[in-house]
């Protein structure tokens, strides 16, 4: 699935890297917790999160985390954008609560991707 896709199917809207939506993403995590982020692993992984603040675009930069999009409706500030479009990451965002959001990207075929293996 592109990250347009996944931002179609969550009625969502783009904040920055619209330009790098057709990047494909193969699953999702949804967490508000960054230790919960940072055991997950997959590559081409789409992160949902209801925290808005700096350290979820330095967690996902640390784990290579290319798509956040954040539920009910939270918009980022203009500094985490300018830091999201500087790393290069997509930042998207939809008005979809976090368990319906899951539950819609699972229904359209996108999976999770597990947890690292210790």
């Amino acid at each position: 699935m592109t990250v347009r896709e996944a931002v179609k199917i969550l009625e969502g809207e783009f904040f920055c890297g619209e330009e790098w939506a057709d990047t494909e993403v193969h699953s999702a995590c949804g967490a508000d917790l960054m230790s919960d982020v940072m055991a997950f692993v997959k590559e081409q992984v789409l992160l949902l999160t209801g925290l808005v603040n700096p350290q979820v675009i330095r967690t996902a930069e640390l784990m290579d985390i290319k798509v956040i999009v954040f539920v009910r409706g939270k918009r980022p500030t203009q500094d985490m954008i300018d830091m999201t479009r500087d790393a290069q990451i997509i930042l998207a965002g939809t008005k979809c609560p976090m368990y319906i959001a899951c539950g819609k990207l699972y229904e359209a075929g996108l999976r999770s991707g597990g947890t690292r293996k210790i």
